[in-house]
């Protein structure tokens, strides 16, 4: 597989990695044993970069990873975690120093490292992009060796901007995929130009841009693509790509119209598109299933996409999709 640098961390990864929150919660029942089937396919795959976060399954992801590790020691993993949703009251003034230690310690033990390889704040309020203290919290990590790097994990453009202008900022992780290009205006050129690494995540449309469903697909309860899609548990954007289920299921079916169906499929096209754009470290797809995994690390050996490919993305994005999200985030 191809391999990038990830931005300030200076380390080099695989394109194509493997984003964990499926196997952690809120996609429906994942078995330990199917969770950790899934990262050893992708492992062999090619993956070599894989996302969590703290509060997935409330450490369940970050622990099954941390077993990965110990049964692939030498496999070169670069595994990168997320902190701040388990601020209680979720506001600014819940960043403390003494709140991300003992956050980055708890991470630290579930995924049995001494050292975490990358730290992302996990979409936290606005105003913690601007906070000095944060930082000087997180710097203060990477000198005592808690941590080797950290990132940030936005909601808007203008949240990722703001982080992009600090210079410890190593990542900034944000929602890019064909239903979601805003990103390409001013985010992608300035990490780019400041040598930050994009790692794009919902790459799929929380499901979407597989193509398999349709206006009558129902999901189980406990998947957030039931109990989240108005923003009902968080913001709305990271399901469906905050893209009106129904809106999205016609747009998708008109790319699956337009689009070849000789050169992988809709799924793994969606992931060349996101693998092409200038900037791009690595894009995070998620699994529930080895197959799944295997599938999405194939995307990497698909040629670059052509301009006629392009096009017809971008068309049906104008179209269709861009008067509902384009200035929301």
């Amino acid at each position: 597989m191809e391999k990038r640098t990830l931005g300030r961390t200076g380390r080099s990864v695989g394109v194509v990695g493997l984003g964990a929150w499926q196997l952690g919660a809120d996609w429906g029942s994942v078995s330990s044993q199917d969770a950790l089937a899934t990262l050893h396919a992708a492992v062999e795959a090619g993956v070599t970069f894989i996302d969590t976060a703290d509060v997935y399954g409330d450490g369940r992801s970050e622990k099954i990873i941390g077993q990965l590790l110990k049964e692939l020691p030498d496999a070169g993993l670069t595994v990168a975690t997320k902190l701040g949703r388990r601020a209680e009251p979720f506001e600014p003034a819940t960043f403390t120093k003494d709140n991300m230690k003992a956050w980055v310690d708890r991470s630290r033990s579930n995924l049995g490292v001494d050292t975490l390889d990358l730290v992302q704040l996990h979409c936290p309020p606005t105003p913690v992009y601007s906070s000095d203290k944060v930082y000087d919290a997180l710097d203060s990590m990477v000198a005592k060796g808690r941590i080797a790097a950290y990132g940030v994990s936005v909601e808007t453009c203008a949240e990722a901007i703001t982080a992009i202008a600090r210079p410890n900022v190593a990542t900034v992780q944000i929602i890019l995929n064909p239903l979601r290009q805003k990103p390409l205006e001013q985010v992608l050129p300035a990490a780019e130009a400041a040598g930050v690494g994009i790692i794009a995540r919902v790459p799929l449309a929380s499901g979407l841009l597989s193509g398999r469903y349709t206006e009558e697909t129902v999901f189980a309860d406990d998947d957030h693509r039931t109990f989240n899609r108005s923003g009902e548990a968080f913001d709305v954007g990271e399901t469906f790509a905050g893209v009106p289920f129904r809106a999205g299921v016609r747009a998708v079916r008109r790319l699956q119209q337009a689009l070849p169906d000789d050169e992988g499929t809709l799924a793994q096209t969606s992931l060349r598109w996101i693998i092409d754009q200038p900037g791009v470290s690595a894009v995070i797809p998620g699994a529930r299933s080895p197959e799944q995994a295997r599938a999405n690390a194939a995307a990497a050996q698909l040629p670059e996409l052509s301009d006629d490919v392009r096009g017809v993305i971008r068309l049906i994005y104008d179209e269709d999709i861009r008067p509902l999200v384009h200035n929301r985030w």
